[in-house]
This record gives structure tokens, sequence and C-alpha cells, in this order.
């Protein structure tokens, strides 16, 4: 095993990094820098710091932890998240300034600049996590920089066509991500995946490391969900319509659970996935919820929808079309980012007096959706087809959700030496040590 893949990672990984991070500095060199005064005392950015720590935990230890609960996929799962996360981000912070380097031929960043790259960096490691398991380290940061672009692409598609508020294209990540991901794992679907891969395995001690990756996102998703908001009566609304969305979908995650099995236990998959449900579902809808029973409804809905889709539809996805989705993407994003949408629409219209304005609004809400699902399927699909090749040397089924396929395990190897020892005949050592 070791002989086959330890070349690969070392005539491709390393010197894409190093050549994408080289890319990076000289462009960096060139066109970026720091916006002037954007840390003094009472500046905005000096106020976002704070919640930017929070989106940070989010990203990088939240979704880093919720992606090891595979029994032998543990370092892959946490550590090339981070090397995928550092990536995107400064990918993204150079696609967000490229309107103001067609003005200025200057990219200026602030804090506000991570925010938003961390933001599109999310869509990505939602898409990423359909595949987990199942790809390289090559294929991952290149599917994280094709998603990145899409994702980006697509918000200013709705800025410009459709007029969409920065606000709303951001919040379109999880619908996004999740069905660039689907159509991604469907492109690069694995003849015999009907039944599970031998080391596609949860233990206890996984299943632990994982639900921390679940207290963090749900710790932190109103900061998620208001950061890009400015402080005042609306952001406050936006924080206690996420935290009281985000209790409720948890409660329903665990009754749905205990309603679903069959001998009436809670299942913690369905704890660590869909009690984050509500967090999406109010994301998508929040700047027309008004009223904390609002977005208790719309946290149950998302919990009850989530958990059943997780319990149910993850399956026959995988059967009926072919769609080996690892993390189950489409129950705790998809799912709930459609929920939210279908939220929004119902609670604007019911906002409106005229009827001739609330139509005008629905078809441009259909188009907005109509616009993120076409570009990111397609998008995913064609990602899917490019990764399919035997070029890019994915890992063999047989290797697949294994950390030894990428990883050093000296202890291991020092078993096998001496487990080699101990089976050598005692003749052939004398000859064997010359």
């Amino acid at each position: 095993m070791g002989p086959k893949y330890a070349p690969n990672l070392r005539s491709r990984l390393a010197p894409l990094v190093l050549f994408l991070q080289t890319g990076f500095i000289v462009i960096y060199a060139l066109y970026v820098e720091f916006e002037p005064n954007a840390f003094t005392y009472g500046n905005t950015s000096s106020k976002l710091y704070a919640e930017f720590q929070d989106v940070n935990v989010m990203v990088v230890a939240g979704f880093g932890f919720l992606t090891t609960f595979l029994v032998r996929y543990g370092f892959s799962g946490s550590a090339l998240h981070l090397l995928v996360t550092v990536i995107a981000i400064q990918w993204s912070i150079i696609l967000n300034g490229f309107e103001s380097w067609l003005q200025s031929r200057r990219i200026r960043i602030d804090l506000k600049s991570l925010v938003l790259a961390e933001i599109c960096t999310a869509s990505a490691l939602i898409s990423m996590s359909t595949v987990i398991g199942k790809t390289n380290p090559v294929q991952l940061i290149l599917i994280a920089i094709l998603e990145v672009s899409g994702f980006i692409l697509n918000g200013w598609l709705l800025q410009t066509v459709l007029e969409v508020r920065p606000l709303n294209c951001a919040m379109q990540l999880h619908t996004f991500g999740a069905f660039f991901g689907l159509m991604l794992t469907w492109a690069m679907y694995r003849k015999g995946s009907e039944t599970p891969f031998e080391k596609e395995k949860v233990d206890r001690k996984t299943g632990l490391f994982s639900m921390f990756g679940t207290l963090f996102l749900w710790m932190f998703w109103p900061s998620f969900n208001s950061i890009l908001v400015e402080h005042g009566e609306r952001k406050l609304r936006i924080i206690l319509s996420t935290y009281l969305a985000l209790a409720v979908s948890a409660v329903a995650a665990a009754a749905v659970s205990v309603f679903t099995s069959p001998r009436g236990k809670i299942n913690l998959d369905h704890i660590q996935k869909c009690s984050i449900a509500g967090g999406v579902a109010i994301g998508v809808s929040m700047s027309v919820v008004n009223l904390p029973w609002v977005a208790m409804t719309i946290g149950l809905a998302a919990g009850v929808i989530s958990t059943l889709a997780l319990r149910y539809l993850k399956h026959h996805m995988l059967l009926a079309f072919e769609c080996h989705d690892t993390c189950g993407v489409l129950s705790v994003h998809g799912l709930p980012g459609l929920l939210g949408w279908l939220a929004h629409l119902i609670l604007q219209i019911n906002y409106m007096d005229d009827l001739t304005t609330a139509i005008r609004f629905a078809v441009f809400h259909i188009c907005t959706l109509l616009i993120t699902l076409s570009l990111s399927m397609s998008m995913g699909l064609i990602t899917g087809d490019m990764f399919k090749w035997n070029f890019w040397k994915p890992p063999q089924d047989r290797e697949c959700f294994d950390d030894q396929v990428f990883w050093e395990f000296p202890d291991l190897a020092e078993k096998k030496r001496k487990g080699k020892e101990r089976r050598t005949p005692y003749a052939l050592k004398p000859f064997m040590s010359l």
C-alpha cells in the first residue's frame, strides 16, 4: 500500500500546494493591501473581530470535527479539512476582490473580507463532505477551488441580474454547496457502493469527536447568520431567531430519531447532523422573520425534515439514483436550505398588500433558486466528470475511508516489521542481516 500511494502524493500534492501558495503570494504582493484604518477604535472592523472568531471556530473546528465520524478516517477528516480551508480562503479573498481590482487595480482587505471568504469556503466544505473518504487530497483541493469559484460567480449573477442583496446571496451557500456536492458524488459514483465500504463505519470514539463539531457549530451559528448585518435591532433579532430555531431543531431531531428507531432509541448520527438544520433554514429566511414563534416553527420543520431524510432518504438516494452522499449533505444542508427559501417566499408575500408586487417578488425569488440550482448542479456535474479520470489516481475501493493511504503511522510500521521478524525462520536471520 505504501509504495503505491506515497509517490502519488509526493509527485502531485506537494507540487500542487506549493504552486498554488506561490501563486497566491505573487498575487497578494502585486495587488493586495490592507484597508487603511480598518482596525481603528470605533471602526466596524474592530467590532467585527469577536464575531469573526466565532465564524472561524465554526469553519475550522466545527466542520473539521464533524467529519471525523469515520472510524479510520479521523486524520484525513480533520487535517485535510484544515489544508483545504486555508487554500480556499486565500482564493476566495482574491475572487471577492476582483471587482475592486477592475476599478483601481488594487484589492483592499479587512476583517469583512476574511468573513466573506470563510462563508464561501463553508460552501466548499459542504460540497466536499459528499465525497470525503473516496477522494485523494489533490482532488479535494481542486474541488474546493472550483466550488468557491462557482459560488462567487453565483453571487455575482444574483446581484447583477436580479439585484439580490449580498446577505441573501451569501446565505445561498447551503443550497449551492449541497447540490454541487450531490451532482459531484453522482458523477463520481463507484460501482458496488450499494453495500457499505469495508471501512465506512463509526465507533464510539469517532462519534464523540464528531459530536464536538456539532457543538461548535451549534454554539456559534447565531454569529454566522448575523455577522454580515450591521449592529442594531435587526442584528439582535437575527441572533435570537437563529438561537430559537437551533434549539427547536435539536429537540425535533431527538424526537424524530426516537420515533423512527425500531428499538425506540436515539441515533447519535441524527443528533450530530440534524440539530443544526434549524440554523441552516433560518439563515436563508432570517431577513423576513419578525416573530419568535415563526423562527421556532421553521426550526421544528427543519429538524423533522432533516432527520426523516437522513433516516430514509440517504439510503434511497444511493439505491435509486446512485448518489453516495458520505455525510448526508442533502438532509443537513440541501433540504433545510430549500425549506428556508420557501419560508422566505411565503413570509415575504404575506407582508405585501399589493398583488402585483407579490407576484413580481415571487418570480424573482423563484429565479434566484433556479439560477443557484442550475449553476451549482452543472458545475458539480462537470467537476465530477473531470475527476472520474484515472489520471487523478483516486484511492481504490479497499483503500477508501482509510488514513493509511495518505498518512504516516510509525507504530503500525514497527508492528509490521516485528511481525515479519517473528515469521522469519531462525536459520535465515544471519543471512538477512548481511
